[in-house]
């Protein structure tokens, strides 16, 4: 018998991704968690065909979190069902190595086409993602008409920690990283966002957002 893993800490989500899940599988096995410290004890103890993660849930890692799973499960499918803005971080998480990312604002038919696609083919994209991703390729002076969007994944990590207001030492303590390295990466982000302040890049990221 095949397993499905749902990781969501709001119980009505989990409860619609289980129903659309049984209606598409009808034999699967359906297991559900709210944290990453629960999947990560789930998959030690029962692999996965295949993992849902939202990855704003309690411990999450942001794009770490790919790797933590596979080091405890190789090769682990997984599909992101996210409330993240699909255009940015959907590239990113595919590149750090998800099977698939769906938008939480998609209907339950692409939802449940993401699933099928990850169980039977191992790869799901959506169709704008697709289209991002063939505008960049063979093209490598490409610059996105949103900003963001040029941003390497540590770069959209810390611009979203700062954004949460966190200090340069929390985030190096976070990170695992030097204090002066964070401040090179927020230099780097002020420079890529053309801003001077903190006020000016949480104002340029909320505008640029908003456009997705």
């Amino acid at each position: 018998m095949k397993h499905i893993l749902i990781v969501e800490d709001y119980q009505i989500i989990r409860l619609a991704i289980k129903i659309l899940v049984q209606e598409l599988f009808p034999e699967v096995s359906v297991r559900e968690v709210s944290t990453f410290s629960s999947l990560l004890d789930e998959v030690a103890n029962q692999p996965a065909d295949l993992i849902i993660l939202d990855i704003q849930i309690p411990q999450g890692e942001g794009f770490d979190m790919i790797e933590r799973i596979r080091t405890v499960q190789k090769n682990a499918p997984i599909l992101i069902f996210s409330a993240l803005e699909e255009r940015l971080y959907g590239i990113h998480y595919l590149r750090a190595g998800a099977n698939g990312f769906v938008s939480k604002n998609s209907g339950t038919e692409e939802l449940g086409k993401a699933i099928v696609d990850v169980m039977e083919t191992g790869r799901y994209v959506s169709p704008r993602i697709r289209t991002e991703l063939l505008n960049q390729l063979g093209n490598n002076n490409y610059e996105a008409d949103n900003p963001l969007l040029n941003l390497s994944q540590r770069e959209i990590t810390i611009m979203d920690m700062l954004i949460e207001g966190m200090w340069v030492k929390e985030i190096a303590s976070r990170l695992d990283v030097t204090e002066s390295s964070v401040s090179t990466y927020k230099a780097r982000l002020f420079e890529k966002l053309d801003v001077s302040t903190l006020v000016e890049m949480f104002q340029k990221v909320r505008y640029y957002k908003d456009q997705d």
